[in-house]
C-alpha cells in the first residue's frame, strides 16, 4: 500500500496569526485548544490524527497551539475524523475572518455599512476593482517582498471585499482610475487583459461609477494622494486620505469636507464615465 503524502508547513502553509491582532489571536487560540481537547477526548495522538486528515504533526501542534490559522477543509476533516458532529465545522466562519489581515479586515467592516463610496487610487486600481491575477502582481512588486504566506492572505482578503458588489441594496460606488495605471501589465498581458474587462464589467453596473483621469491632463487635484470617502445610511461619514491625518481614518466634518471638495474636482478634471468605457476598450484593443 502506498504510503499517504502528508502535507507539511511547507507544503501548505496555512495561515499565519498576526501578533497584533488580538482578536484574531485569541479566536485561533480557542479554536486549537477546542480540536486539541476533541482530540485528546477521542484518545487519538497528534501523530495518529495528523496522518488521518493528512498533515504531518509539526502541523497539528502549530495548529493547536494557536500558532497556525487552519483552513477550512482542516476543520471539515477533523469534525469527521474526531466524530464532533458539526461542532468544529462551525468555527469556520469565525475562522475565516481571522485569514485576512487586520487592519484589511477593519476596511471591510466599514465598506459592508456604506451606502455610497468615493474612491481614488493615484497609484494602482482600486482593490475592490482588482483582479486576483492583478493583484498578485502587483503585491509581488512590493519591497520589502511579502512572504507567500501575506502574498495569498491579501489576495484572499480583496476577493472577500468584492461582496459589496453583491450586496442588496447595493451602494452607490464612484470610482477615478488614472490611466497610467491602466497601462501597466502588472503580472503580464494577459493578466491585465483580463483586469481591463473586468473594469469594462463592472462599470456596466448601474450603481457603479468608473471614470478615467488621462495623463495629458494639464490640471489635477489628485496629487495629494488617494482619497476614500465612505458614507453611512445615518448621515455619518468617514473618510481616509495620506493628506490628511496620515491616512488614518477621520469622522471630523471640516477634513471631510476637503476630502470631498478634492474628489468633486478630480472627478470633474477626469473623463465622463461613457469616456472612459469608451477609453478603456480602446486600451483592451492595444493589449
Amino acid at each position: 500500500m502506498q504510503q499517504q503524502q502528508l502535507k507539511t508547513e511547507a507544503d501548505e502553509p496555512g495561515w499565519e496569526v498576526d501578533p497584533d491582532d488580538d482578536w484574531g489571536v485569541a479566536v485561533i487560540a480557542t479554536v486549537g485548544r477546542q480540536l486539541k481537547l476533541r482530540r485528546e477526548a477521542v484518545g487519538m495522538r497528534a501523530g495518529a490524527f495528523g496522518e488521518a486528515v493528512g498533515y504531518g504533526e509539526d502541523m497539528v501542534y502549530k495548529i493547536e497551539g494557536g500558532k497556525r490559522i487552519p483552513r477550512p477543509e482542516y476543520l471539515d476533516m477533523a469534525d469527521e475524523v474526531l466524530g464532533a458532529g458539526g461542532l468544529l465545522a462551525a468555527m469556520k466562519e469565525d475562522v475565516a475572518k481571522v485569514r485576512y489581515p487586520k487592519k484589511v479586515r477593519d476596511l471591510a467592516q466599514l465598506e459592508a455599512k456604506a451606502v455610497e463610496l468615493q474612491l481614488y487610487d493615484p497609484l494602482n486600481i482600486h482593490g475592490l476593482l482588482q483582479t486576483p491575477e492583478y493583484a498578485r502582481g502587483l503585491l509581488l512588486m512590493r519591497r520589502p517582498a511579502y512572504t507567500a504566506d501575506e502574498v495569498e492572505r491579501f489576495i484572499a482578503a480583496r476577493v472577500a471585499r468584492k461582496a459589496i458588489f453583491e450586496r442588496d441594496p447595493a451602494p452607490e460606488l464612484s470610482f477615478v482610475l488614472e490611466e497610467w495605471t491602466l497601462r501597466r501589465p502588472l503580472g503580464g498581458r494577459e493578466a491585465l487583459r483580463s483586469q481591463l474587462e473586468h473594469l469594462l464589467t463592472a462599470g456596466q453596473l448601474r450603481n457603479v461609477e468608473l471614470q478615467v483621469m488621462p495623463m495629458d491632463r494639464e490640471e489635477h487635484a489628485g496629487l495629494a494622494g488617494g482619497i476614500e470617502v465612505l458614507k453611512f445610511a445615518d448621515g455619518s461619514a468617514v473618510g481616509r486620505s495620506p493628506a490628511v491625518a496620515n491616512g488614518r481614518p477621520v469622522p471630523d466634518p471640516r477634513q471631510l469636507r476637503i476630502l470631498e471638495l478634492r474628489y468633486g474636482i478630480i472627478r470633474a478634471q477626469a473623463l465622463t464615465p461613457r469616456e472612459s468605457t469608451a477609453f478603456i476598450e480602446q486600451l483592451l484593443g492595444e493589449t
